[in-house]
């Protein structure tokens, strides 16, 4: 592989400094002259009319400066892409924890007294908890009255409680089974899952004289979220300014308008900026956590240990609204079907379903995680059945290059079976186990790697300095330390001669803002500013010094001939010269398009764990996880990546549910939710398997999501080889193995 100068080097994270020390600006760190503190109240019904609500007490209470319900906002929906979320609650609820007022007060205390003068009259509906039951005719319906939604692909009207239907297939499916030796049928589920970020959803909205409003948000889409206010407002989009501010954690939960309507209504009737920051208990109760999912795989296999045909049904609990996913189904559903694997015949079919629950959102590869914990753990099981080598039978049916996956994608230069060996190498699969109740377990996982629009801009000033602007917020993936990287790359000089600034939405016209492949798209625009700064200054250069320009060197701070270096000059003398000759400094900037993935990338995971049988508990010892790469801008961060979405893998698969009773959610603390800490991480084992191959500048690879999703079902397979019981529900409690561990001694007799 080619070796840089700066791409490829370890770099402390551009924010890193600022986030140490306590600079890092967030929302709630913003404070404005006269700003009021915006709360809201919620329903505790999970489907109920509203009656009557009266405000009068909350409104006298000194100190309240405004109070509104969902009169205040009638007809007004918001959504990332379906808008179907009103901003408080009309004339009914439809989940425990709905808004359904707010007030802004001069001070938080006497915004939670006001909300406790707020009286709501309410008349019980029959609500509906279990997605499956919720797709039975005549089951109550959420959304009553067949409304009709706007989205960004047009109008949706959902049918009874399902809101969206995705359907993919190829071959000969009933043809497919009929062919097939053996046929294996079998359903899973998995729980509601909150994002876990430190920060909770928070925002400023200051309206001026003019209606202008300027908006602080950790919200990961400035330009989506201008939108939904302007167009839920009725608002010219140029009226509302959304400004760059940190975001402590986001891993696809940030990217609804959560507050920011209620808190623009505030401000505008208060003539005084307003502040609204949820507790983690609205978090956790009122959120956008992780879909809950069951899903059912039918496979039919050769007796050779080919897949010969998949049906896969994946139903999603979508609680209330759909506004807070970034499309109306996920995409990540399609992975239960064949996902990178070769299946000849196959039928995906994915449900969205609205239910009396907590709106779901988005989180870390979105559907992913819930369709590779079932088919992962299907594919083992089969293998158990079959007396086949679980990793044998991955390698038999892995796409290769020229294959469709079952999935019915292609892409180019695919390493999954290099991928998968490399894995088992380095976890000795095979070897002989380490105690009486020790397993292994591998998994498996394929990500394709898409495009959409990012702008950059970059400007290099006389002194040979070079910026970078964006309005793309840092998640945490470290995109403004990528960026500054490439560009440094490209311009041949130091990354501390690179800087970047955050912009707000008034500066460039449109970016798609963070999400999946932030640092590689991002880097994609900035690296294409980067060359259009280049590509001038070696115009001058060759104007200024008689060079030829197709010979023209960046390298090591200088600008010269190549293979001729000492004649050359600085950077920062030929910035200097350039800037003086143009009269300004030196611009470029680059805005890239809504592609289809050519490439993906895969993932190979092998966990160890050892199972206590008198109480069921789990201990994992080592997770193994082996990454088809491209060219790693950065192995801090790209580890960092790595680490972190394993771990948040581990909690998925141990510990971590939002449990609910009719409705309800009973774990209002990160403590009672079970988040890993340092006590629960095994050793992390990394295998990069590198190849300059990937869509990102200097053929980079997107990391984030990759890691994610086959941990769960890794474990799950470990603990099956450790003790012979099958979980097919996360998380994989204590609890739940013990129960299986009695039921199956009671089966032995």
């Amino acid at each position: 592989m080619t070796t840089y100068s700066v791409v490829g080097k370890p770099v402390t994270r551009e924010d890193g400094p600022d986030k140490v020390s306590g600079k890092h600006v967030y929302p709630a760190d913003v404070i404005l002259p006269g700003m009021l503190y915006g709360k809201v109240l919620r329903s505790p019904y999970p489907h109920a009319k509203i009656l009557h609500i009266d405000t009068s007490r909350a409104a006298g209470l000194p100190g309240v400066r405004a109070v509104i319900t969902g009169q205040h906002l009638m007809g007004m929906r918001v959504g990332r892409y379906l808008l179907d979320v009103p901003p408080l609650a009309e004339d009914k609820v439809r989940f425990v924890g709905e808004k359904v007022a707010a007030v802004a007060a001069d001070d938080p205390d006497t915004a939670e007294e006001a909300l406790t003068l707020i009286d709501v009259e309410y008349d019980p509906l029959p609500a509906i908890f279990d997605p499956l039951d919720a797709m039975q005719p005549g089951a109550p319906l959420v959304h009553e009255g067949s409304p009709t939604y706007d989205s960004a692909s047009g109008p949706v009207q959902p049918q009874g409680n399902l809101v969206y239907h995705n359907s993919w297939s190829g071959g000969d499916l009933d043809q497919g089974f009929r062919e097939s030796d053996l046929i294996f049928e079998n359903t899973f589920t998995t729980p509601w899952v909150h994002q876990g970020y430190m920060e909770p959803y928070s925002c400023i909205v200051d309206v001026d004289d003019s209606g202008h409003a300027q908006v602080w948000a950790n919200n990961k889409q400035p330009f989506r979220l201008r939108w939904q206010i302007a167009n839920a407002l009725g608002l010219p989009e140029d009226q509302i300014t959304v400004n760059p501010c940190g975001i402590g954690g986001d891993f696809g939960g940030k990217a609804g308008a959560m507050n920011v309507p209620v808190a623009y209504k505030l401000a505008q009737l208060s003539g005084r900026p307003v502040q609204m920051i949820m507790s983690y208990i609205e978090e956790l109760m009122a959120g956008n956590p992780r879909h809950p999912s069951v899903v059912t795989i039918k496979t039919g296999m050769k007796n050779d240990g080919r897949f010969w045909a998949q049906e896969a049904r994946v139903v999603y609990n979508g609680g209330a609204y759909g506004g807070f996913r970034g499309s109306l189904n996920l995409s990540g559903s399609r992975q239960a079907g064949g996902g990178p694997y070769r299946v000849p015949n196959f039928q995906i079919d994915s449900y969205m379903v609205y239910t009396n629950n907590v709106p779901c959102g988005s989180y870390r590869a979105p559907g992913e995680p819930q369709a590779v914990f079932a088919i992962e753990s299907q594919i083992d099981m089969i293998a158990n059945e079959m007396g086949l080598d679980p990793y044998e039978l991955r390698l038999r049916n892995v796409v290769r290059d020229g294959d469709v996956s079952g999935t019915g994608q292609s892409f180019r230069h695919l390493h999954g079976e290099e991928t998968l060996r490399r894995a088992a190498d380095s976890a000795n699969w095979g070897a002989v186990k380490e105690g009486r109740h020790f397993g292994r377990g591998m998994a498996f996982g394929q990500r394709p790697q898409g495009q959409v629009v990012f702008v950059g801009r970059v400007i290099l000033d006389e002194n040979g300095q070079a910026t970078v602007f964006s309005s793309v917020p840092d998640t945490g993936v470290g995109f403004y330390t990528v960026a500054r990287q490439v560009v440094a790359e490209d311009l041949g000089i130091p990354v501390e001669d690179v800087g970047f600034v955050p912009i707000d939405t008034d500066q460039v016209p449109f970016e798609t803002g963070a999400g999946a492949g932030t640092s590689v798209g991002g880097a994609n625009a900035a690296l294409g500013a980067a060359q259009e700064v280049r590509q001038k200054l070696t115009g001058l250069a060759a104007e200024f010094f008689g060079w030829p320009e197709e010979r023209i060197v960046f390298k090591e701070s200088r600008v010269f001939v190549d293979g001729d270096p000492e004649k050359g000059v600085s950077v920062a003398d030929l910035a200097a010269r350039s800037v003086a000759a143009v009269g300004g400094s030196i611009r470029g900037e680059m805005t890239t398009e809504i592609l289809e993935p050519e490439v993906t990338s895969f993932c190979a995971q092998v966990a160890e764990v050892e199972v206590d049988p008198e109480t069921g508990q789990v201990k994992v010892h080592r997770i193994v996880t082996a990454h088809d790469v491209g060219v790693i801008f950065n192995p801090l961060g790209h580890q960092g990546q790595i680490d972190g979405a394993v771990i948040q893998g581990l909690g998925y698969a141990l510990m971590e549910e939002l449990q609910s009773e009719e409705g309800r959610i009973s774990t209002l603390s990160l403590g009672d939710v079970k988040i890993p800490t340092i006590p629960d991480i095994p050793e992390l084992v990394t295998v990069l398997v590198e190849h300059p191959e990937g869509n990102g500048p200097y053929q980079g690879k997107a990391i984030g999501e990759n890691p994610i999703s086959p941990v769960a079902p890794a474990i799950a397979n470990a603990v099956y080889e450790a003790v012979g019981v099958r979980i097919r529900d996360l998380p994989i409690t204590a609890e739940k193995v013990l129960a299986a561990l009695k039921e199956k001694e009671k089966e032995r007799g």
